[in-house]
Formats: C-alpha cells, structure tokens, sequence
C-alpha cells in the first residue's frame, strides 16, 4: 500500500508520547490519590450535630467572637476523641454544626461535645469550696494513683487554699469533698451520689489537712475516660449553652454500602457516555474518551490537594463535571461536523469549529460555575460540598474539554492523515455540501 504523502508523522508519534505519558501517569498513582482523599460520614459513618447557641446568663450578646471561642472549645474537645478529620463550623447568627467522621461511640461524642466542664469543689450540703477559677488553666492531666489505677490530676493555684479547705471539711460528720461536674441549681449530693450516670466525678474522705497543689481525682476510671476527662478540663468550660436542635448517624457499614453503589453507578455511567462517544463521533469521541479520563484523574488530585472532604453529593458533582466536559465536547465536534458539510477542508473545519464553539462553551460553564458559587455561599453542609466539587469540576472540564481537545485532535488534523476522510468524524460523503 502507497503511503500519504505530506503526512507529518511527527505529529502522531507525539500524540501516542502524550497519550502513553498520560496513561502510565495515571495508572502510577491514581489509586494513591484516591485513597488519600478523606471522606464525608455519609461515606465512612460517622456523626453529625447542629446547635443552637445560647448565652449562659440569658443577658450576654451572641455575637461572632463568641461564636468562634466555641468553635475553638469543641475543637480542643473533639482532639481527645482521636478524630482525624472534624468539621466544625458557624452557620448563620447563632448556630454551630459539628461533623465527626468515622466516630463509632456517638453517645460519648455527644456528652464530650455538650458538656460545660465547670468543675467545682463542694461539701455535702452542695456548698462551693473551690471551683474552676482557683485551677490552673490547662493543668488536668491523666496519671495513675500508688495501686496503678488510672486517675485525673488537676493543679490549683494555691496550696494553702486547699488546705485550708480540707482541714475545714476533716473536721465534719460527713467528711467528704465532692468533686462535680457542670453542676446545677437544684442538684443535691445525695440524691446524685447514688445515680449511675452522676454528675459527681468522685467523693472522697477527708482525713488530713492537704497543703498541695496536685489534686488527685480517683473513681471508677479506665485510661479512655480519665484521658477524657482531662481533655475537657483543660478545653475549658464551654462560654455558651448548646442546644441540640438536629442530629445524624450513619453507620460504617451504611456508609461503606453508599460508597460502593455510587462509585458502581459513577462506573456505569461513565462507561455509558463513552461508548456514546465512540459510537456516533467515531475518531472524535476517542479523543473525548481520551481527555475525560484525564479529567477525571485531574479532579481527584486536585481534591486532593485541597484536602477536601469527599460526600455523595461531591461524588454527584464530578459525574456531573464529566456530564459538562461531555457537553463541550459535544458542541465542539458537532461545529466541526457542520463546517465539514459545508465543504470546508478537514484544516479548516477544525479551527474554525472550534473558533465557534468555544463562547458557547464558555456561556455554559460561567453561568454553572455562578450557580454553585450561590450554592456554597447560602448552603450549609452537603451543599456547600457539592458546590466545591462542582466548581473544581466545571474549572477542570474546561481545560480538558477545550485546551485538551484541540490539543490532541489538532495533532492529528496538522498531520495531514484525516484529509479527506470525514467519515472519521462521523461526516459521510453524501452529506457534504448540505449546509
């Protein structure tokens, strides 16, 4: 067979150099990036809470810096759960959400969350002897007493303080100091001493006078609840009443399970729109093939990188990024076709289809990427990351949809070996000269 002349075969040796680079990039790492990126509780499982602020007094002004000290609060108590990824962040003028991915003990998430931390030193007619102003700030540390047990120890500022008080409770019938927790008006020792879940972290008897600045706070610990009670401690109280108006739970197998059908029907999808390409724009849609899977790698990292926080709406988006990819793709081919019909060399048809194409385009994904713009700025949650996704989705299907396209279809067009051959882009001979 007689080869083409004119044809500039350096020009398809670079496409199969770029397309092969391409490919062994992704294959390399792509699983890597996949698995790097960290996932929503309606992925992994987890817990979410929304709260309504209140002033303690009922007097004090809820306004931003309060607000954001709360936000500084929950965050060193979510710390002591261990949790790797929480999101916790002010939505509208007096409300907090917290999102505590892959948390499986949510009732102890909820109780470390809503706590005040006020502890205070009372006899057993509920009478304060010391509370949390006469503590160091961030002294609570968890230790072990002489039989090894685990125990929480907090400093106070002044020894001779709490000497003073143990040798005034020494003294009394019912010697004993109690130690509460975000104690209440209306609470009594007595009937709070017997209960199960008791405010009173410990009572123990006074026999000596103790001149010290370490306390030692002993009851029924394990290492886990003493290093929490610690971390609570030294959080400090919370400035303002939460109040718990919505909450959520997903469980790590429901989560797992929801990961799984979406990244199947993302799968199929997918697979859907490119035999679609294939078939009807023939050489045109393996390049489209070409550029979308580079699309869909190129998201990945860049959420990646963003240390973004991946949800099913956020999947939902990057299928419907390659929805929008697809639909420049589309309007840029079907200008090429039209020039073709009109008798235009292969040449010609390519640049000024894509001349054409690309304002549309351009129209399309503007007034998307305004849309979700709207989506982050009044949404809250899921919303606002399905809004992220979808702007980074919109952004990277342009540049390959567009910049990609041209890049790789122009190499073949400049190579000469697709003159004269509109079948190749779905164009058949009788249908030229019809425009």
């Amino acid at each position: 067979m007689k080869k083409k002349r004119g044809v500039r075969k350096g020009l398809i040796f670079s496409f199969f150099v770029i397309v092969a680079a391409l490919g062994a990039l992704i294959a390399s790492n792509v699983l890597d990036h996949a698995e790097d990126i960290s996932l929503g509780l309606d992925l992994q499982g987890g817990f979410e809470v929304l709260y309504e602020v209140h002033p303690i007094d009922g007097e004090q002004e809820i306004t931003r810096d309060l607000l954001t000290d709360t936000v500084a609060s929950l965050n060193a108590r979510i710390n002591v759960l261990g949790v790797s990824e929480p999101n916790v962040r002010i939505e509208g003028e007096d409300r907090i959400r917290v999102q505590l991915a892959g948390v499986s003990d949510q009732q102890t998430a909820r109780e470390l969350l809503s706590t005040q931390a006020r502890l205070s030193f009372r006899d057993t007619d509920d009478n304060v002897m010391l509370d949390g102003s006469d503590l160091v700030e961030g002294g609570a540390r968890q230790s072990f007493s002489e039989t090894n047990q685990p125990i929480v120890t907090v400093t106070v500022r002044d020894a001779n303080l709490f000497g003073d008080v143990t040798r005034e409770i020494k003294d009394r019938p019912d010697n004993r100091l109690a130690i509460w927790l975000d104690w209440e008006e209306g609470d009594n020792f007595y009937d709070e001493i017997i209960k199960e879940d008791s405010k009173i972290v410990s009572a123990p008897t006074v026999h000596e006078v103790l001149p010290y600045r370490d306390i030692m706070i002993t009851g029924n610990f394990t290492i886990e609840s003493a290093q929490q009670l610690a971390g609570i401690l030294n959080a400090g109280a919370l400035p303002v009443e939460l109040e718990e108006i919505y909450s959520n739970s997903v469980g790590a197998s429901l989560g797992e399970r929801a990961m799984e059908q979406a990244i199947f029907a993302g799968f199929i999808g997918i697979a859907l729109i490119f035999a679609y390409m294939l078939f009807y724009y023939r050489f045109m849609g393996m390049i489209a093939v070409i550029t979308l899977t580079a699309y869909i790698y190129i998201v990945l990292v860049i959420f990646n990188w963003m240390n973004a926080v991946l949800t099913l709406p956020g999947i939902a988006a990057l299928i419907l990024g390659v929805g929008m990819a697809v639909d420049a793709n589309i309007i840029t081919y079907e200008r090429i076709k039209d020039e073709l019909r009109s008798g235009k060399s292969t040449m010609s048809a390519f640049r000024a289809g894509g001349r054409r194409s690309l304002s549309t385009i351009l129209d399309a994904n503007i007034t998307t990427i305004l849309a979700a713009a709207v989506l982050f700025y009044f949404g809250t949650s899921a919303v606002q990351g399905f809004a992220v996704m979808l702007i980074v989705s919109i952004l990277t299907s342009f540049l390959t949809a567009v910049f990609g396209t041209r890049l790789l279809l122009g190499l073949w067009v400049n190579s000469r070996v697709l003159n004269g051959k509109p079948r190749m882009f779905g164009v058949k001979e009788s249908e030229i000269g019809e425009l």
